[in-house]
């Protein structure tokens, strides 16, 4: 009979802990094509979450004039010219679904070119891992330090960066809350110590988000808590660019003396020195060598330090660069490469990108600012008056959404001969009552339909129209017209 063993008394595997230790990752700094675009995206995106609060935008008398706010006490959303109610939520699920589609595109291009380049995880943590550079130094340096004893100018230089860092983290979660008020008063306020609580409870959240994601977890996040690596390694196929490291023009390595006297004798070497550079600038630290790894959010620095040591040593570049396997399986057979940026895939997310989003330009420029519900009254019915006739009583909801006031008449039709009366509004003509609508505001009137008595059906459809007297502009709403 087999003895059970408990866990505890296992055996260690002899390969070793399941998971490796973590190990702190010290990227080196590098100059190329790839890290220049970063640069550049790096300043655009930081500069548009900073300041576009303070970009003005003129609305008319008594609205606000921030370019994109947020209005939670309204219930409103500006984005420049576009104003937006929670009814209207419709526009935010068609632009998610632009966003998904837009991330599905990039990946099925060009892989995971949200992650390297225009991930908020990503800016950030370029801009943290500048800071340490400035005040400690690169690679070496860093490494050097952090194993050599802990001396005071060490310490002002730790105190240093950690100051900055928990600036820029300051400044982000307080860039954050501008877009919930307007913005030049509410950082006068936050100055005075006369913001809400509210304000600084989240500026402290973010604050401390920023500094621990970026300054500390790093890589971290991309490895172990952003789903995204997940998902779009399901939703990539073979002809997806990627950044690779080509084996079929790097291997076998060896350095550049073995390599020289190699191809003396004529014997065939790759291209790759194994000068390690591509891991030292990997800000995941991984060996793209290896092959298409989680790890990987192909920022491309790896192909501009792979791009320089090939330039100083007279080879080709981009014997790492953006490929699939597809083109080297080709290349290994003596054929050319073949990119295919138009297949199926990329056509169908292109075309739902561009589909929705006409959907949503169109809804945009014809939407009407003039809405209106009905509400029938329930109890009673209907109401059969003394000389025969039948009177239905509703509620109508009207709501102007435009930023001054309205002066809107109320019409009906559906059923013949009925006459309409608006409870407490005088009338323009003697079945058309005028109604003013503040601006920005949702009304609620009172209406009697009345109809003379015969032979109506038992329930026959109405239709109110509210007409903007000055624009024109017309709003309806059906409801049904009934016999007691």
């Amino acid at each position: 009979m087999n003895k059970m063993i408990r866990p505890d008394e296992a055996e260690p595997d002899e390969d070793g802990p399941l998971y490796a230790a973590h190990k702190k990752v010290y990227p080196q700094c590098v100059s190329g094509t790839f890290r220049s675009i970063k640069w550049r995206l790096m300043a655009v995106c930081l500069g548009v979450y900073y300041l576009l609060p303070f970009v003005r935008w003129h609305r008319g008398l008594g609205a606000p004039d921030q370019a994109v706010l947020v209005d939670l006490p309204n219930s409103r959303f500006y984005f420049f010219f576009i104003e937006l109610w929670p009814q209207e939520v419709y526009y935010f699920t068609g632009l998610l679904i632009v966003a998904a589609m837009t991330l599905f595109l990039m990946n099925a291009l060009g892989g995971r070119i949200w992650c390297g380049y225009l991930c908020p995880q990503t800016v950030w943590t370029d801009l943290f891992y500048a800071v340490e550079r400035l005040v400690e130094g690169d690679r070496r340096e860093r490494m050097k330090k952090d194993e050599a004893d802990f001396t005071l100018r060490r310490f002002f230089e730790v105190t240093a960066k950690h100051s900055i860092w928990l600036l820029i983290a300051w400044w982000t979660g307080g860039a954050w809350v501008l877009y919930f008020a307007d913005a030049p008063t509410l950082v006068k306020e936050l100055l005075t110590f006369q913001a809400p609580m509210v304000a600084y409870v989240w500026i402290g959240i973010l604050t401390f988000t920023t500094y621990v994601l970026a300054g500390h977890m790093r890589e971290q996040v991309c490895v172990y808590m952003c789903p995204w690596p997940r998902i779009q390694a399901a939703l990539t196929d073979e002809w997806a660019l990627n950044v690779t490291y080509k084996y079929d023009r790097g291997e076998p390595r060896t350095s550049v003396k073995k390599a020289a006297e190699a191809r003396a004798h004529g014997q065939v070497v790759g291209d790759c020195v194994d000068c390690r550079q591509c891991v030292a600038v990997c800000p995941t630290g991984i060996d793209i060598r290896d092959g298409a790894q989680l790890d990987c959010i192909q920022c491309g620095l790896c192909i501009d330090a792979c791009d320089t040591v090939m330039a100083k040593i007279g080879r080709p570049s981009r014997l790492i660069g953006y490929d699939n396997d597809i083109n080297i399986q080709r290349r290994m057979a003596g054929k050319t490469d073949v990119f295919r940026p138009l297949r199926a895939r990329t056509m169908v997310y292109a075309g739902l990108i561009v589909g929705v989003g006409a959907i949503m330009l169109y809804a945009l420029a014809t939407r009407v600012l003039l809405d209106v519900s009905v509400l029938h009254d329930r109890n009673p019915v209907a109401v059969r008056l003394s000389d025969g006739s039948i009177r239905n009583a509703y509620t109508i909801r009207l709501l102007n959404k435009r930023a001054f006031d309205q002066v809107v008449a109320i019409d009906v039709d559906g059923v013949s001969g009925a006459t309409l009366h608006v409870v407490g509004f005088d009338a323009i003509t003697q079945d058309r009552p005028a109604i003013v609508l503040g601006r920005d505001q949702t009304t609620e009137v009172r209406v009697l339909v009345t109809a003379p008595g015969g032979a109506l059906p038992k329930s026959s459809p109405v239709t109110f129209h509210v007409t903007d007297i000055g624009l024109g502009e017309v709003a309806s709403a059906t409801d049904n017209f009934v016999t007691p």
